[in-house]
């Protein structure tokens, strides 16, 4: 039986992905923050436990967990935890752009760092990236998520190239919108972390606000797909031969992808800001 460690599987793609992988006979262990997600997730018979990535010693004990119960071996890291902070880059504080990056760049490294090990002793091993289409294109008001997927879009390729012929295999899922969460976490962050009185963009804040005030709650972008989409690339990533670096997911991803590589840069930037408004 194969197993798989996966962050950030309170609801969403990192949810799903933990079920239906459990479904078809990985022994998954699912992970999330919260104590209460964390019994959620072993009332549907999944081996759960706390992992918080923003808190060293939380990465390490639940990695320690996971290799106890498996005699020491993992075959698989699906880093999936993250979330959004938006506002405008002249809002972010230090403080705030930290704490990004803290959840989706530094926890995950670390974590992966210490997987790292394992998988060179076993001679094997996945690790595969949840990053997003704003890994590859920035939109406005997302400034800290496009750095810390940008950053970890380098960081994974980095990484992949240090590990050619290890036997370790690295690969990037790079979706664009997906049925989760996310949409209402991020507005708690902005709410959270975003002077909207005194910002030169509150006008703009103003009118996003009001927009998802009188949004049906149910309500979601276009080309929107469900945590399944996500799903087929993960097997692929995980069971193929030769997985690919890269898994594009949702139509926005397959053009945006495509019109980086085609069109100049003034070209795309007023598709972007076109699409951010």
């Amino acid at each position: 039986m194969k197993t798989i460690l996966i962050t950030g599987c309170s609801s969403g793609i990192g949810r799903h992905c933990a079920l239906r992988l459990h479904e078809l006979g990985y022994r998954v262990f699912a992970t999330a923050r919260r104590a209460d997600d964390v019994e959620a997730l072993a009332a549907l018979g999944l081996d759960s436990l706390p992992l918080d990535l923003d808190d060293s010693a939380s990465i390490a004990q639940a990695l320690d967990t996971v290799l106890q119960r498996t005699g020491g071996t993992l075959d698989a890291l699906f880093n999936n935890a993250a979330y959004g902070q938006p506002g405008a880059v002249e809002d972010l504080s230090r403080d705030v752009l930290r704490a990004q990056l803290e959840t989706n760049l530094l926890g995950t490294l670390e974590l992966t760092n210490r997987v790292l090990p394992v998988m060179r002793r076993q001679g094997h091993g996945r690790i595969i990236m949840n990053s997003s289409v704003l890994g590859l294109i920035a939109l406005k008001y997302r400034g800290a998520y496009n750095c810390s997927k940008f950053a970890l879009e380098g960081l994974t390729d980095t990484l992949r190239l240090e590990l050619a012929g290890s036997g370790i295999h690295v690969s990037l899922i790079e979706p664009g919108p997906i049925t989760s969460a996310f949409r209402e976490n991020a507005f708690r962050a902005f709410q959270q972390h975003i002077d909207v009185a005194n910002s030169a963009h509150r006008e703009t804040y103003e009118a996003v606000v009001a927009r998802l005030s009188n949004q049906a709650p149910d309500q979601e972008p276009p080309f929107t797909l469900s945590p399944e989409a996500v799903l087929k690339p993960l097997r692929h990533a995980l069971e193929s031969r030769r997985p690919r670096a890269r898994y594009y997911v949702t139509f926005p991803t397959y053009l945006l992808g495509t019109l980086r590589r085609l069109l100049p840069t003034a070209w795309l930037d007023r598709i972007l800001i076109r699409a951010s408004d």
